[in-house]
């Protein structure tokens, strides 16, 4: 619901976490914390036009009323710990991964999660953030969605004092706690494997080169190709990160002249897509074509060949990105302190290369 504002903003004194209180409303108002509690659940009881002004005020001054505490406020229990999780995909097997990683450290450090997909939507992810701060959540652990391009809404997150660990696809635009992969060494690992096996024309699957996975893997994956004393060819660089699409351009790729003998793949669909499109043409795996994936997800054992790929470690990743967070929540960490960590990858070598 919209409302009509028609109040003047001005700079009042803000409480907890930065943000105004009913208390702080009803000083400005002039009026109870009562009355402003049941405006705000137009209750019958207060005025049309009295409602409407404590409303827009608290719009206007980017209220939000505490959920937890209206629940336990004849409660002698303690509000509970609550982290918010944002997840792109759960369905995805890597983000699978790292939020059983996230609910078991979080359940040893005590804290429960409450998790949110943004399903690669900005929109979506800035709406998750907002309900999040209704919550009162202590902190926020979050990988961004692909289409995410502008970051006030993380901003906002930090701005209310909210501890936030980006995992996975790190915002650049925010300088926060972050808990990623080694993208470039696992690339350059693979792209190396591929190289040593005697191929020569290596095809890169990525996702957008906006996020900072994808731009890392890149420098992998040239860097191998310069130090090897081969030449990068731009146009063996394609934008495709799902199976579906993979399975569309590979055909394409395949007939047109001086095809790849490889494909690195961005992850393990997309890689899974290229191996079943391949063998569907005709071709022989890894004899005429070589693929390496990255996750090292359960498919990476259910197709034949069986995948060649870089293992990411995603539970890892979701204890590592609680630490953090935990540790900032209960000051073992400084408030101004910005925690960086890097989970190493490993290449298993299977069936889909030399």
């Amino acid at each position: 619901m919209h409302y009509l504002c028609t109040t003047t903003i001005k700079q009042i004194p803000m409480g907890e976490r930065g943000t105004i209180t009913m208390k702080d409303i009803a000083k400005e108002l002039g009026v109870s914390v009562a009355t402003v509690s049941r405006a705000l659940k137009d209750s019958p009881r207060i005025s049309e036009a009295q409602r409407e002004k404590i409303k827009t005020f608290a719009v206007e001054h980017n209220f939000y009323p505490n959920v937890i505490a209206e629940t336990l406020r004849n409660s002698r229990v303690s509000p509970p710990r609550i982290i918010g999780v944002i997840v792109p995909q759960i369905a995805h097997y890597y983000f699978s991964t790292i939020l059983s990683g996230i609910e078991e450290q979080s359940r040893v450090r005590g804290y429960r999660i409450m998790v949110a997909q943004s399903n690669e939507q900005y929109e979506r992810e800035k709406r998750i953030c907002e309900s999040f701060l209704n919550h009162r959540v202590c902190g926020v652990i979050v990988s961004q969605a692909k289409d995410t391009v502008k970051y006030d809404h993380f901003k906002r997150l930090m701005d209310n004092r909210l501890p936030v660990v980006f995992y996975d696809r790190i915002c650049t635009g925010v300088n926060t706690n972050r808990v990623v992969v080694d993208d470039y060494m696992g690339a350059y690992t693979a792209v190396s494997h591929l190289i040593d096996t005697g191929c020569r024309r290596i095809a890169f699957f990525s996702s957008p080169m906006s996020l900072e996975i994808s731009k890392n893997r890149y420098n992998g994956y040239r860097d191998a190709i310069l130090k090897r004393g081969l030449s990068v060819d731009d146009k063996l660089l394609f934008i495709c990160d799902e199976r579906a699409d993979a399975e569309l351009i590979t055909p394409r790729i395949l007939k047109g002249n001086n095809p790849p003998d490889a494909f690195f793949a961005i992850n393990d669909d997309t890689a899974i897509g290229i191996l079943y499109t391949a063998k569907r043409m005709g071709f022989r795996i890894p004899d005429d074509i070589s693929i390496c994936g990255f996750t090292n997800g359960e498919r990476a054992t259910a197709c034949d060949p069986q995948l060649t790929t870089v293992e990411q470690r995603g539970f890892m990743v979701g204890e590592e990105a609680v630490d953090i967070l935990v540790d900032h929540v209960e000051g073992i960490t400084p408030s101004d302190q910005v925690v960086k960590r890097v989970v190493r990858t490993r290449l298993i070598v299977r069936g889909t290369t030399r």
